[in-house]
């Protein structure tokens, strides 16, 4: 073994379990203790600043400047009693991360000297660089202005000593440059649009709340082995690696006793996430060693997707703390499982109902069949669409891998519900149709929509978007993913089919037929309608993909040519008829993407060639010479006939040497060239089609021999942490 990687994993092989001191508190005390929420908005703030502020957050009513003045001092006198000395505007550009710029409570006093303050005006509105986050050619780089609006229904919290005011950003001509902006506008969307339909079957909603409830999954290693691999470095995952002999065959470590190490680390991170008044709940170890999960209690999705980019930086920060890094690829190792984030998603009325939870009366389950055959109806219409709002140059190689959803987007409902469904559709009106009162209806041959019980389905985690009982989830969502890109897909086509349904059954009405009958007659079209979304099989099987392209899904594996979805006809005229997106922002997010891919792509094949030719090549080389020392040092002792039967294996090793190294120079060479034609493409979408098809495949090729010349070199000469050594921790 090399001298620093036997340094790396004898640290490694040393580290203990750091204790970590925690409060004897119960979680109860503790949580939320970093937030401004409204337990300190009513100590904090007038009485009438108050109620103005609760009702911006519940009821999206404008807050006046002389209102945000008056949050702005309370929420500055609650920071600075926490220790907090600067604040900061809180946003998620289209990085895919979080983005900060720090300033003092500070300003002149007129005197001479300073006095600490935060206005209105500030905590409403500031002004980054909108030119130097991606903006898919929005902005030029002499055109720098940008602006960062506060949300007000998202609390600010503290991180350190830094007040964090969660905002959107948008550029100076007004289109969205974040997540959060389209995001708000979605769930805007899908709250007039579902409000409108449940109103069908109570008048008393007046607003529908989208729910979103994420798993997080990641893998953890020690920060010493890590350090000596610039692959995970540099791209978060391992380009070279030969499985390890014993991997996740055994199915030992889901749901396995949690190392003592790691607990420690489950512990600290969760005791930092309540402070923040993120909900975590569930910790266990996932399939494949060294991966494990967590997740909270449901909230509101703007929220829970703040709490899950606040959690992405904080798991980073409590992971060095315990002297690992927590890795957030979505395919860090090969040959083992990956790590997605699984998107629970529903929706619920102020009136407390789930609307994707079965009911106990016809009329109850009337509803809930109609919003499910409309989510059935958006995922069918848009599945290509959805896909692109998950696919990445990260998530690629994860979906469609024996352990994650294919990159085909497709419903599992279940045989009860599906039962239902098809009973519905082969059903005729004038035979069957059965009104009990306002109460509902039911089929003949059923008394009535049956009792519908939750987890009334088994589970298919080959299926990306399944139906669990109260929820849908969507389960191709990257592990690195910010959840909003995924939700505002979802929410915005979902807004658009109950838009859509709702006229028709409008038409429907206005030919006579009663509301009931109305609903009943256009869900049966839509039931017959998207009936090729439903699958309950094998996903990962060959003959889905056929039978999927029989249907009219979408089957396209190219990731440069799935984000064209972004801008269909159809995709800009329903973004842009919920007002989520305009076709200007819509096109500035698949150019983004393109240029993303491309890019993760590109560093990707540069750190390969450098480990390649200066890492890899000289020990290779070094062990080969080795071995020819040693049949020419046989031949000078022994005789060339004897030698050459004795030092028979060392050739075989000599010449399959020889093969990989020469294979490994001249495809390492090749990528080169390859990468300076790409480069030379100005289209961004021909030069992301051309990493895609012509460089990404060399990356594979070149790792096959780096492999296979691991097996063969001396292990004491291999020079970076293998599988064996980075999986398992001690």
């Amino acid at each position: 073994m090399s001298t620093l990687r036997f340094k790396m994993v004898e640290q490694a092989i040393n580290r203990k379990a750091i204790p970590v001191p925690h409060p004897a508190e119960r979680p109860a005390d503790y949580y939320g203790i970093q937030v401004f929420n409204e337990e300190k908005m009513r100590k904090y703030l007038p009485a009438k600043s108050y109620d103005a502020l609760l009702r911006t957050m519940r009821h999206g009513t404008p807050l006046s400047r002389e209102t945000a003045e008056s949050v702005a001092a309370g929420m500055k006198q609650w920071a600075m009693e926490m220790g907090a000395t600067h604040y900061t505007h809180w946003f998620q550009p289209l990085t895919g991360g979080t983005a900060e710029k720090h300033d003092a409570f500070i300003e002149h006093d007129g005197r001479g000297g300073i006095i600490e303050e935060l206005s209105g005006k500030l905590l409403i509105q500031q002004e980054p660089d909108a030119s130097s986050f991606p903006n898919g050619g929005i902005r030029n780089t002499f055109e720098a202005r940008g602006y960062s609006a506060w949300d007000a229904t998202s609390p600010a919290f503290i991180v350190g000593t830094t007040l964090c005011i969660p905002t959107i950003f948008i550029a100076y001509t007004g289109e969205a440059l974040d997540f959060k902006a389209p995001l708000l506008r979605a769930l805007h969307a899908v709250d007039e649009a579902a409000t409108a339909v449940c109103r069908m079957f109570d008048p008393a909603v007046n607003k529908v709340f989208s729910y979103l409830g994420w798993e997080q999954e990641y893998f953890l290693v020690d920060e010493s082995l890590w350090a000596a691999r610039p692959d995970l470095v540099l791209t978060g995952r391992t380009l070279m690696g030969h499985e390890s002999a014993k991997n996740q065959q055994l199915e030992d470590h889901y749901f396995g006793s949690i190392p003592s190490r790691v607990l420690a680390f489950m512990k600290d991170l969760e005791y930092a996430c309540l402070r923040l008044g993120i909900p975590v709940k569930t910790r266990h170890n996932e399939v494949a060693p060294n991966q494990f999960e967590l997740a909270p209690v449901f909230e509101e999705t703007n929220l829970a997707n703040d709490h899950n980019q606040l959690l992405l930086s904080t798991i980073r920060e409590v992971a060095r703390k315990h002297c690992f890094r927590c890795l957030l690829h979505e395919k860090p190792f090969k040959g083992i499982n990956g790590s997605g984030k699984h998107n629970n998603w529903s929706l619920g009325t102020d009136t407390g109902v789930n609307l994707l939870s079965p009911g106990k009366t016809p009329h109850d389950n009337l509803q809930f069949v109609t919003f499910l055959v409309n989510i059935l109806m958006a995922v069918y219409r848009y599945n290509g669409l959805l896909k692109a709002s998950v696919m990445s140059a990260t998530n690629a190689h994860r979906l469609g891998a024996n352990e994650a959803p294919p990159a085909i987007i497709s419903v599992f409902l279940g045989s009860q519900l599906s039962r239902v469904l098809d009973s519905i559709e082969t059903s005729t009106s004038e035979e069957t149709i059965v009104m009990d009162g306002k109460s509902g209806f039911r089929l003949s041959g059923i008394a009535h929509i049956p009792e519908l019980l939750l987890d009334n389905t088994d589970r298919n985690r080959t299926s990306p978007f399944a139906f669990t009982g109260n929820r849908f989830e969507f389960r191709a969502v990257g592990s690195s993913d910010n959840c909003a890109d995924a939700m505002i897909t979802l929410n915005s086509a979902v807004a658009a089919q109950l838009t859509e349904f709702k006229q028709e059954v409008e038409k429907e009405t206005a030919a006579g037929l009663s509301t009931e009958k109305a609903i009943f007659t256009v869900l049966k079209r839509y039931i017959k309608t998207c009936k090729p979304i439903r699958f309950d099989g094998n996903g990962y099987s060959d003959e889905w993909k056929v039978e999927a392209a029989r249907r009219g899904l979408d089957t396209e594996t190219s990731v440069p040519l799935i984000f064209d979805r972004l801008i269909e006809p159809r995709s800009i005229e329903m973004f842009a008829g919920t007002g989520v997106l305009s076709s200007v922002e819509l096109h500035a997010r698949a150019e983004v993407k393109l240029e993303t891919y491309t890019k993760k792509i590109q560093i990707e094949a540069r750190v390969l060639g450098d480990l390649a030719m200066n890492h890899i090549l000289p020990v290779a080389s070094r062990y080969q010479s080795m071995l020819l020392d040693k049949v020419s040092k046989f031949s000078e002792i022994f005789g060339s006939d004897e030698a050459g039967e004795l030092a028979e294996q060392d050739r075989e090793l000599i010449i399959k040497l020889a093969g990989h190294m020469k294979a490994v120079q001249r495809q390492v060479e090749e990528m080169v060239e390859a990468r300076k034609v790409a480069n030379r493409i100005e289209n961004e979408r021909d030069k992301a089609i051309a990493y895609h098809d012509t460089i990404a495949p060399m990356l594979e090729s070149i790792r096959y021999h780096i492999d296979k010349l691991e097996l063969i070199v001396d292990n004491e000469m291999w020079p970076l942490p293998k599988y064996r050594e980075l999986l398992f921790l001690r």
